[in-house]
């Protein structure tokens, strides 16, 4: 298939996007040298038209799963269905599975836009800006449903993965799961978990939210040449995905943790009345080694 794509451009970086596979971003790489930012994406990977064979995509109403087959709003249930083939629970709202449109394009900053009844009515808008080598990234989602309803956001890049990639982000606490279900509950960070200062990623799996993100990382990437020092706002978590043996991980600032709906207080969730507004940001600064 032929996805249309709009292209970005500054001093040091240039960016690709493809409005109409949920806002995705597809390559982001340095001018100088090509290398890749993201993840990177090959025709065959655009041509799936799968946002999740791609760099980036944007997370709303909600990011990750949400059990029990919806969630319960101030005036009743709401009840939701799995969104995708090999989940049993809906992920990542349904954003990432419509087309946007273009309300803006110029060399160095797009916006798009989403108008969204599905599973309930809410436009969103996602600003996207070069600048010198800084990747900047706003989400910003309005309720235009007459029932108030809670929303959680995020955004879902996917970085590559060397040897030598570090990272170093912050956090408090992690979120693990009895008996393999959803997360339920907190603890202290195991010490291979724990990148207060910068560590290369660990060989098992870790497919988890962190809490107490304070909204900073850096990610080194030596062997590569370059390291991303970024900052997010309305975001004090953190997904971290390292699948097994894959030449990727993903680094996932997000408003909530995973199943949020269904845990008490419904930490980083925000209820909104029809015309309220919820906003994500996210810097990406590109410095070359």
């Amino acid at each position: 298939m032929s996805v249309p794509l709009l292209h970005l451009q500054d001093r040091l970086t240039r960016l690709s996007i493809a409005p109409e596979l949920g806002a995705s971003l597809v390559n982001w790489q340095a001018r100088a040298t090509g290398q890749a930012l993201l993840r990177p994406a090959d025709e065959e990977a655009l041509a799936s038209g799968s946002p999740r064979r791609l760099g980036c995509y944007p997370l709303a109403p909600w990011s990750n799963r949400i059990a029990e087959g919806g969630f319960l709003r101030p005036d009743g249930w709401l009840a939701l269905t799995p969104n995708t083939g090999h989940d049993p629970y809906p992920i990542h709202g349904s954003a990432w599975q419509q087309a946007w449109q273009v309300e803006h394009h110029s060399e160095q900053r797009t916006r798009l836009d989403l108008e969204s009844t599905v599973p309930f009515a809410y436009r969103a808008t996602l600003d996207i800006h070069l600048h010198e080598g800084c990747l900047n990234i706003d989400l910003h989602v309005t309720h235009l449903d007459s029932a108030a309803t809670w929303y959680g956001l995020g955004l879902h890049p996917y970085f590559p993965r060397y040897g030598d990639t570090r990272l170093r982000a912050e956090a408090r606490k992690v979120w693990l799961a009895d008996d393999g279900n959803l997360p339920s509950r907190q603890v202290a960070l195991p010490e291979d978990w724990n990148f207060a200062t910068a560590r290369t990623l660990p060989a098992a799996v870790v497919d988890h939210a962190f809490s107490g993100w304070p909204g900073d990382c850096v990610i080194d990437q030596p062997s590569a040449g370059y390291r991303l020092a970024c900052s997010a706002s309305g975001a004090e978590h953190f997904l971290l995905f390292c699948p097994h043996d894959q030449p990727f991980f993903c680094f996932e600032p997000v408003s909530h943790p995973i199943n949020a709906h269904h845990l008490p207080g419904r930490p980083g969730l925000r209820l909104l009345q029809k015309g309220e507004t919820s906003s994500l940001g996210f810097r990406m600064q590109y410095q070359a080694l």
